[in-house]
Formats: C-alpha cells, sequence, structure tokens
C-alpha cells in the first residue's frame, strides 16, 4: 500500500470559481454587479485576475444545490437556484449544453441513463419528475416530504426516502408505486425519518440511514425484509456532558441524546461502508462486524453531507481513500490511518454537494456561491482525458491562490476614511464592511487622496525618480571606499584613520612584549594581550556595528557640520573649517580668481577639492623638494637663467669657457671682443633697441670655421657627379648611399626606453 505524503506538500488548484479561503475569493455583491452591468466582459475581467475558468459558465444565479457527472464521463448535471433550474454542460466542449427550469427547488436526483437524456429528481414540493431529452416527461406526488433518493437498476424501482417511517418504491416499468418498505427501527420508537440511502453495487443491499435513534437498517430487495440492524455508538460520538444538535421535532431518546446517520457510500468491494453522522463523524465499518474499525472527527461538529470511497486506477493516490464533507470543510484521508490527512479543502462557500470525478483528482462542489467551485490535486490522481491540459498548467495556477486584493477595490481602515474625509459614507453602498475596515471603489480612493493632498503625485515622483539616480549612481566606477558608507564620509575616514593607529598602537606593544618576554613568560603575555582587546582586527568599531549601521547609511543621519550645535560640540574642528574658509578666500582674492559674487556651483566645486585635498595624504611640495636637492647634487648650480640652452660644440671652444654658457656669450669669447659693433662684423649680428639680438650664420663641418678653410683640398672629400653638397653635410641628389644599421636599427626599438617622463606625475621615473 502506498503511504500518504506530506498534507503540507498536496497542492490544491482552483480550476473553477472562488479559492480556498474567503480572504482570497470574490464577495458575492461584487460577482452579482460584474455578471449584471458587464456579462460581455467578465470572462476576460476574470482571465485578468488570474482565475482559470476550466469550464465556462459554471455557475448558478443564487446557489447551487447538487451536482453529478455522467456515467459516460461526458457531461456534468447540475441543480440550483434561484429560479429553480437544471443545466448540463458539455465536458468536450468546455462549455454550457442547455439549461432547464423547473417549478420547485431541487432536493436530489439521479442519472437513469449513461448520458444526460434520462433522469429523476425530487423536489421540495412533495413532487417526482422524470425528465427525458425533450424535457420534463412526468410529474408525480409522494405523501411526505423526500430527503433522498435512490434507484435499483434490477427491479426499475426508484427508492424515495423522506420523513416518516416509510420507503416509498415508484417502479418506472410499470408506471406505478409499489407497496413501501417500512422500516421497524429499534422497537422501543418509532423511525421520525431516513437521511441517506445506499444500495450496494456488488450485492444490491439496501441501507438506510435512521433519523433520532442512530441506527442503520439493511433490507434485502428480493424479501423486501430487514435482514440486520447497526447500532452507533453515540457514546463515542459525543463527549461527555454534551449533546447532539438538535434538530427540530426531535427529542432525547430513552438511550440518550439522538445521533442520526446523516450519509452513507459502500465501497465497490461489497464489505465497506461509510457513515457520516450528525455530529461530524464519519464511521467506517465491516460488514460483517458491529464496531468501527476507523472514526474521523470532522472538528466543525456539523452534520456530514457527503461521504465517498476514492477510487479508479492504478495511478490514484492510494488504495481505500475516504473523502468527507460537511458544510465547511472537505477532508480526505486513509481508512487505516483515519488522524493523519491526506489533504483537507476550506472553500470560500458553504458546501451543499462534493462530486469526485471517477479515476482522477477532480472534485466539483455545488455550494452556497454564484460560482460553483473545482479543484485539481495532482497528487490524488491525474487530470481526466477532456482535460488533460491540467497537467501542464498547474505551475501556472498556483499564483491564483495568493490572491489577496480586488481589483477595482481599495480596503481602508477607519482611521485612513477619516484622514481622507469619506467617514460621512460609512452606512452607504459606496463601502463595503469587511473585517476592521471597508472596501471603497479604487477610482473614488484616487480622488479623495488626490483632493486631501494634491501634491502627493509630484512627491512620489521626485522619490522615484532620486531613487533610480542613487540606484544608477552606485553603479560607476569610483574611488577605494567603504561600499555600505553613504553618508558621515568624514566620520568614517576618521574612525578608520584611528583604527589603523590603534592596530598599529597595539602591534607595536605586542612586538615589545615579545621581545622583552621570556619563553616561559610567552603564556602569561598572552593572556595578558587577549584581557586587554585580543586581536585588534576583530575589535567592534562604529563601521562595523549592526547598531549603528544606519548612522552611515540613513540620509536622515547626516551630521550638518555647519551648524551651530555642531560647531557647540566639536570647536576644534569648528575653528579649523573657518581658518581654511578664510585662507582659500584670501588666496582667490590675492590671485585675482575668485570674488564673493561667485556661483553655489563654483563654491560647492572648491568645498569638494577642498574635502578632497585633506583625504589626499601624498605630500607633493616635499617630493619636489626632495626631487630639486638630489639634482642640486649631482650638478653644481649655473648664475644663468634659469633656461639652459645645449650649447653647440661647446666642448671645442676655448679653454676655460663654461660650457653652461649661452651662444651670445660662447661667440663673444671666441672673438675676444666685448664691442657690440665687433660682434656684429665678424658674425653678422644685429642689436634691437629694446636689447633683442639677431644674428645669421651657415653652419660648418667643424667647430672652427677657419680651421676648416686652412685644412682645404685635404679635408673635402672627391665631388660626386649629380651630387649637390650645401651646409653642414647636406647633400641632393645621386643614389641612395648605402649605410650600415645595425640588428636593432633594422627591426625597431626591442626595448623599452630609460629614463622616460611620466604622464600622470610631474616628475622622472627610473624603470
Amino acid at each position: 500500500m502506498a503511504t500518504l505524503p506530506d498534507p503540507g506538500s498536496v497542492k490544491v488548484y482552483t480550476v473553477n470559481g472562488a479559492a480556498s479561503g474567503s480572504s482570497s475569493s470574490l464577495p458575492d455583491w461584487l460577482t452579482r454587479k460584474r455578471a449584471v452591468k458587464e456579462k460581455g466582459k467578465r470572462a476576460v475581467r476574470e482571465q485578468v485576475e488570474g482565475t482559470l475558468e476550466l469550464v465556462q459558465h459554471f455557475e448558478f444565479p443564487e446557489a447551487s444545490n447538487r451536482i453529478k457527472t455522467t456515467r459516460d464521463g461526458h457531461h456534468v448535471v447540475a441543480t440550483g437556484t434561484y429560479k429553480p433550474q437544471i443545466r448540463v454542460w458539455d465536458l468536450d466542449q468546455l462549455s454550457l449544453k442547455f439549461e432547464r427550469h423547473s417549478d420547485a427547488e431541487n432536493v436530489d436526483f439521479l442519472m437513469l441513463s449513461d448520458d444526460w437524456t434520462k433522469s429523476i429528481h425530487l423536489q421540495n414540493d412533495r413532487s417526482v419528475e422524470l425528465h427525458n431529452q425533450g424535457g420534463l416527461y412526468y410529474r408525480t406526488r409522494i405523501p411526505r416530504f423526500g430527503r433522498a433518493l435512490g434507484y435499483h437498476f434490477p427491479s426499475c424501482d426508484a427508492l424515495i426516502a423522506g420523513a416518516g417511517a416509510e420507503v416509498y418504491r415508484l417502479n418506472l416499468e410499470q408506471g406505478r408505486f409499489m407497496s413501501p418498505l417500512l422500516l421497524q427501527g429499534t422497537g422501543d420508537d418509532d423511525v421520525p425519518g431516513v437521511n441517506a440511502l445506499d444500495i450496494n453495487p456488488a450485492h444490491q443491499l439496501f441501507a438506510f440511514g435512521v433519523e433520532g435513534n442512530g441506527t442503520v437498517e439493511f433490507w434485502d430487495p428480493r424479501s423486501r425484509s430487514r435482514v440486520g440492524l447497526l447500532q452507533l455508538p453515540a457514546g463515542r460520538l459525543l463527549p461527555t456532558g454534551a449533546s447532539a444538535p438538535a434538530l427540530p421535532g426531535i427529542a432525547d431518546g430513552p438511550r440518550g441524546p439522538p445521533v442520526a446517520a446523516t450519509a452513507l457510500a459502500s465501497r465497490a468491494d461489497g464489505l465497506s461502508y461509510a457513515i457520516g453522522t450528525s455530529t461530524g463523524h464519519t464511521l467506517l465499518y465491516d460488514i460483517r462486524s458491529a464496531r468501527p474499525f476507523a472514526i474521523k472527527d470532522q472538528g466543525y461538529g456539523l452534520p456530514v453531507k457527503n461521504v465517498s470511497w476514492i477510487e479508479g486506477g492504478s495511478r490514484m493516490a492510494a488504495e481505500g481513500l475516504v473523502l468527507s464533507a460537511d458544510k465547511k470543510v472537505i477532508k480526505i484521508w486513509d481508512k487505516n490511518s483515519p488522524s493523519a490527512n491526506f489533504t483537507s479543502i476550506t472553500p470560500a462557500s458553504d458546501i451543499n454537494d462534493v462530486h469526485h470525478y471517477p479515476g482522477s483528482g477532480l472534485l466539483m462542489l455545488a455550494n452556497e456561491g454564484i460560482q460553483m467551485t473545482t479543484y485539481y490535486i495532482p497528487q490524488l490522481g491525474p487530470a481526466p482525458r477532456w482535460c488533460s491540459f491540467l497537467e501542464n498548467l498547474t505551475e501556472e495556477m498556483e499564483d491564483q491562490t495568493t490572491r489577496t486584493a480586488y481589483q477595482d477595490y481599495k480596503f481602508v481602515e477607519r482611521g485612513e476614511l477619516a484622514s481622507l474625509g469619506l467617514d460621512h459614507l460609512i452606512g452607504t453602498p459606496a463601502l463595503k464592511p469587511y473585517m476592521h475596515g471597508y472596501f471603497l471603489s479604487l477610482q473614488l480612493y484616487d480622488t479623495a487622496r488626490l483632493i486631501a493632498n494634491p501634491y502627493v503625485y509630484e512627491e512620489h515622483r521626485e522619490r522615484a525618480v532620486r531613487e533610480k539616480m542613487e540606484k544608477m549612481a552606485e553603479t560607476r566606477i569610483r574611488t577605494r571606499k567603504d561600499a555600505g558608507v553613504k553618508v558621515n564620509k568624514a566620520l568614517a575616514e576618521k574612525i578608520k584613520r584611528d583604527g589603523e593607529r590603534e592596530k598599529k598602537k597595539a602591534e607595536k606593544k605586542a612586538a615589545a612584549r615579545k621581545a622583552k618576554s621570556a619563553e616561559d613568560d610567552a603564556m602569561v603575555v598572552d593572556e595578558n594581550a587577549a584581557a586587554e582587546g585580543g586581536n585588534p582586527a576583530e575589535r567592534t568599531s562604529l563601521l562595523n556595528d549592526p547598531r549603528f549601521r544606519e548612522l552611515f547609511e540613513n540620509p536622515e543621519f547626516q551630521v550638518d557640520q555647519e551648524s551651530r550645535e555642531f560647531a557647540l560640540l566639536n570647536p576644534s574642528t569648528a575653528a579649523q573649517q573657518q581658518r581654511q574658509g578664510a585662507e582659500d578666500s584670501d588666496k582667490s582674492s590675492s590671485d585675482g580668481l575668485g570674488d564673493d559674487t561667485g556661483s553655489e556651483g563654483e563654491k560647492e566645486s572648491a568645498s569638494e577639492d577642498s574635502d578632497a585635498a585633506e583625504l589626499w595624504t601624498d605630500d607633493i611640495p616635499a617630493r619636489i623638494a626632495a626631487r630639486n636637492a638630489r639634482h642640486r647634487k649631482k650638478a653644481p648650480v649655473s648664475r644663468n637663467p634659469n633656461v639652459r640652452l645645449v650649447p653647440m660644440r661647446a666642448q671645442a671652444g676655448p679653454r676655460g669657457m663654461d660650457k653652461y654658457a649661452t651662444f651670445g656669450q660662447r661667440r663673444t669669447t671666441k672673438t675676444g671682443s666685448t664691442d657690440k659693433s665687433a660682434v656684429a662684423a665678424s658674425d653678422n649680428v644685429k642689436f634691437s633697441a629694446d636689447g633683442g639680438v639677431e644674428m645669421t650664420f651657415v653652419p660648418s663641418m667643424s667647430a672652427d670655421a677657419e680651421g676648416g678653410e686652412r685644412a682645404g683640398s685635404k679635408g673635402k672629400q672627391a665631388r660626386r657627379k649629380g651630387v649637390e653638397t650645401f651646409g653642414a653635410g647636406l647633400e641632393r641628389g645621386g643614389p641612395e648611399p648605402e649605410m650600415a644599421m645595425a640588428e636593432s636599427e633594422r627591426k625597431g626599438r626591442a626595448q623599452r626606453r630609460r629614463g622616460m617622463r611620466s604622464g600622470s606625475k610631474n616628475t622622472f621615473r627610473r624603470m
């Protein structure tokens, strides 16, 4: 035998009607309103709300009484009100086939044929109606009000049970009433009525659930006499000092409070019976024993309306599952372990009838709501052939069970209603009372909120834009900082610096202790260090303490450093900021680059630059001074101007010439005269009135022009044909000379240059 799964893991999907639980179902007044005003658009709107309609128009105007499927499995027949009517749905088309009205409300009905064409109906006006394919075929009346209906196929007898001890027999073959079955009871009292009857499909034994005396009578259809009497254990069903629900016109019997059998169901094996009682219990009997082998309590104390055995194939959850239902709850459980539920279902409306589609996991309910409910339990059994697609839609249908809000209505508490100025509508149709508040039209709610606060939309839009901009700003590449620090960044940096300073001090102290301590005192030193604070890296600070997380994340905790309170609590910091501001203003005024009339954007940028300068720990002036000092050590400082030009052939000048001398100084030294006229005559130098000098010269191959002239033909090379020589070693024309190139010159530079200038810092770096 298969084991039952965990009840919490069994998923129940609502494929028609309202979902389980009244908090997630549409109320009847809203359903009626939509049905009257927007009947053509109702199906579309329900699809938008996430409700799957397996069978279209699976409903009644007011409520449904009974529901059954035909034996061929192609149609569903149900009765309901108001007006009293019978409806038939075609399951192959998943739609309503037809509806047929009657004069009285239906109590019970049976299908006489395998399809929907022949049926018998018991009405609440003491009439019995026979329907065929064309409509009402025949109507007759019975002496008393009927409660249950059964049909014995071998004899064509329709059994009608109701008030009183008589069970009427209407023979459909002969078309007349036969002698009724007179129930005998226990002998001490009369039978007040029969609530339920059952015909066993295996041996055709009649079972009648008697009201008032807590008995079930078994009759043989062949002898038309009672063959057994089952007494229900009233002592086990009723707690000590309690009484069963009082039934109208029924008094306590001599054996105690009345316990009635309200539902009967026999198993196909012909040996097991399930009996539902008026106390809310379901008892399982073996026909060979007078003691129940299982008792199940529904928990509500309400009469059991339906009991049935869930069977129908190898794909079912387990053999021997029992379904029991009262007005509030449906429970499916195993006959061998009644204390453990396979699953429980609490519909939104009161239950009138429950029908299990044979061989599947589909349950159909007739209830007090407009929509009839259909549940699909995949773990109970497969989907029927006409709706096999349900097995692929179970995951999509899961969301509908969590729907907790209406589409066009808003739930408003009394306090919020008063703030909107709508408390004068209490008691009018505009407000629908529900729990501790009211349901209000969403359009009216939006209008009232807009009148109460005209700027609510603008505030909401600004807040949404600000949140989106902050989220986008977080994705930018930033400098190294704490990810969780959004406000009070200066305080966070100060805490980090203090923590690093304390960590270094602790490390120095620990190193000093280790250096001074001996080997035998090492453990004592470690204990003292642990007592003083332990590992500095593991100490708790404001940054990693969860109690102060809001201080660096919530903008409401931003510290205003320009306020008077901050200046009183931190006088040194305020004075330093004031002094820094004064220095910045003096510097800008002296440079002529700023004044008091600067824009706010310039002031903000300046403040940001100052903050960045405070956080920058590199001392640039010190680095520049150190670099200049190194250069002074390497080369003597010249008295010439700061701009030094590389001398042309300085090494060829007279002895004693400064190699850092300018070109004019070298020419003056070469000529040996300081007179401007002599210099101008020798080198074609022109002096302007403002002190400028213009010079014209022709470069030569040697540093000394006279020496080159004296060299004469010795230093000259043979003139080549078609080659014009000019300037200092420059030629034009002739074939390209073959030049010997090194390996590195032919293939290009293979190594990185040394002593290159950095593009990010104004200094040379050695690679």
